[in-house]
């Protein structure tokens, strides 16, 4: 499992771009060049109103420089770092229709990295707690936002998470549907479903999906590098672990809550996934605090 790298110059600007064409529209941000003189200028910062971990930085400065000219953009705060309640992540100068054209574009995007990030944060802190001598790792799933996904496993990353496969192009992973699909043809679909993979891709890493105990027996025959155990309760996944007694790496997956970190990590998998990550993590309270500035 290759770290997924954050988002290059040129995609975050792609982003940035969309995003806030998304939000002007043809006509811009009609209120303020209503309201706000075009020679008004402005400070902003970026404030924490809660504590988490910031994510985002990048992002927010890209959309920034692009709602205006003469914009200019400090980050006080890197990625991965801690954010105190009151804290000013990064400050922002510069025409003051330019600030809040871009106000909102901007905060979307770092509100949900730096949730993102805040809870990958602490369903780390809640396996070291259940397992503080062998932690298993945090891992993030391909439920991500269209268009967001390296982004969003970027932030799984500044929170202390570690990153599962980006698509699925890049690691064989064999599920239920699979094994569905394959019933008709073979008596042992989860054997039968790990050889093809083998043939077929000698190269790339191999998991598959085990529901029961039966299925974790034929998996580790079959001698697949990953076997998911998916929906087992803690007892359950204990004895799963001593059936696959080290053959193949495992990972407890299946609707897993920051509560439910503890128990999974006593039972000894290696891998805890977490797909509330990034399909659902509650955005951080960030705001921007604007003042008419002039030098």
């Amino acid at each position: 499992m290759k770290p997924v790298l954050p988002p290059s110059r040129a995609a975050l600007r792609a982003l940035a771009r969309a995003a806030l064409r998304e939000d002007l529209g043809a006509r811009g941000d009609v209120t303020s060049r209503a309201t706000i003189p075009p020679a008004l200028r402005s400070r902003a910062r970026l404030v924490a109103r809660r504590a988490g971990v910031f994510c985002g930085a990048a992002i927010a400065r890209e959309v920034f420089l692009q709602a205006g000219r003469g914009v200019r953009v400090v980050s006080l705060v890197r990625d991965g770092r801690l954010l105190r309640p009151g804290q000013t992540a990064m400050t922002i100068t510069g025409p003051t229709r330019a600030l809040l054209a871009g106000e909102r574009t901007a905060l979307n995007f770092v509100k949900r990295l730096s949730g993102i990030s805040t809870l990958a944060a602490r369903c780390v802190a809640a396996a070291r707690r259940g397992n503080p001598r062998r932690p298993p790792a945090i891992l993030d799933t391909r439920k991500t936002t269209p268009g967001l996904r390296a982004l969003e496993k970027y932030a799984v990353r500044c929170g202390g998470g570690r990153n599962h496969r980006f698509g699925l192009y890049d690691m064989v992973l064999i599920k239920d549907n699979h094994l569905a699909a394959l019933a008709a043809a073979t008596t042992d679909p989860v054997g039968e479903a790990v050889r093809r993979a083998r043939r077929r891709w000698p190269r790339l890493t191999v998991e598959i999906e085990c529901d029961t105990l039966d299925q974790v027996r034929r998996a580790v025959c079959a001698r697949p590098d990953f076997i998911l155990l998916d929906n087992m309760p803690p007892a359950t996944l204990k004895r799963a672990v001593r059936l696959v007694g080290g053959r193949a790496k495992t990972e407890a997956s299946g609707g897993i809550t920051p509560e439910d970190i503890p128990a999974i990590a006593r039972t000894g998998v290696d891998f805890v996934s977490v797909g509330a990550l990034t399909h659902s993590p509650p955005a951080l309270d960030l705001a921007l605090e604007l003042r008419p500035w002039s030098r």
